[in-house]
């Protein structure tokens, strides 16, 4: 069995690889080179392209893992070993030259994360953890805020891209508003995530995250001591995901439980 040590070490080469690469193609011209679940939810060629150098890369080093992108087929393998990643996250930040969008990829062992990096291309920061061993940002230890008022936090979400959802979720923000210090909306969610690793956020939410979002990100604010999970004790998922020092995580459960985010 590999190390989660080991597996990190080729997860965050590789990860600083495809950043580079996006950081140079976002010099040129960037246009959508397709659409998903809407016309605003855009893959352009360069996530492709990204995705295509991590898999490569990956599956060289360990022809026998199995590989789970965002934009391109499922390899499954052999070795009990799966790479999840999203070789562009905030997408639409990079169309429109927004400096925050990432490289994150979370390297799971017989199912369980134990390995995860995410890069933010623009500003080249690197977070990292592994199972049991802790989180860190450019190789410095890195620890939640401790908030424990919720009237202080500083909460950060995202919103779907289809308007029905993106009109619950914002019912949702209206129900939270007054209730927190203020509300962030960075768009790109593993960004969220180690943010709240970091203590630069108190607290994250957001449905419809996929586990190539909140792969890595989930497990790097968990070992910085964020406690990550959905509603009413389900795990992380893409019915919800949140992250929250750990003082803050049952009363903001409770106030997302209130607004019934469940709709969105």
């Amino acid at each position: 069995m590999t190390s989660p040590e080991n597996l990190l070490k080729l997860a965050v080469e590789v990860a600083a690889e495809a950043a580079q690469l996006i950081v140079e193609r976002r010099r040129g011209t960037i246009t959508v080179a397709d659409t998903k679940s809407t016309i605003t939810d855009v893959v352009t060629a360069v996530d492709r392209e990204s995705e295509e150098l991590i898999r490569a890369r990956v599956l060289k080093a360990r022809p026998d893992d199995s590989f789970l992108g965002e934009e391109g087929d499922d390899v499954v393998g052999t070795s009990g070993v799966r790479w999840v990643v999203d070789p562009i996250d905030g997408t639409v930040n990079y169309l429109y030259d927004l400096p925050t969008y990432a490289v994150s990829i979370a390297v799971e062992q017989d199912g369980r994360t134990v390995a995860g990096v995410v890069v933010d291309a623009p500003k080249g920061e690197v977070f990292t953890a592994t199972l049991g061993g802790g989180a860190f940002a450019d190789g410095k230890p890195i620890r939640v805020s401790g908030e424990t008022e919720l009237a202080k936090a500083l909460v950060g979400t995202g919103f779907g891209y289809d308007p029905a959802r993106r009109q619950v979720q914002a019912e949702v923000i209206q129900h939270l508003i007054t209730k927190v210090r203020d509300i962030r909306r960075i768009g790109v969610g593993a960004i969220d995530l180690c943010y709240v690793a970091c203590g630069r956020l108190d607290a994250v939410f957001e449905r419809g995250l996929n586990p190539w979002d909140y792969g890595a990100g989930a497990l790097i604010a968990s070992e910085a001591g964020a406690t990550v999970g959905g509603l009413h004790g389900a795990p992380v998922s893409p019915e919800m995901s949140i992250a929250a020092s750990p003082a803050l995580f049952g009363p903001f459960h409770d106030l997302l439980a209130g607004a019934d985010p469940l709709r969105a």
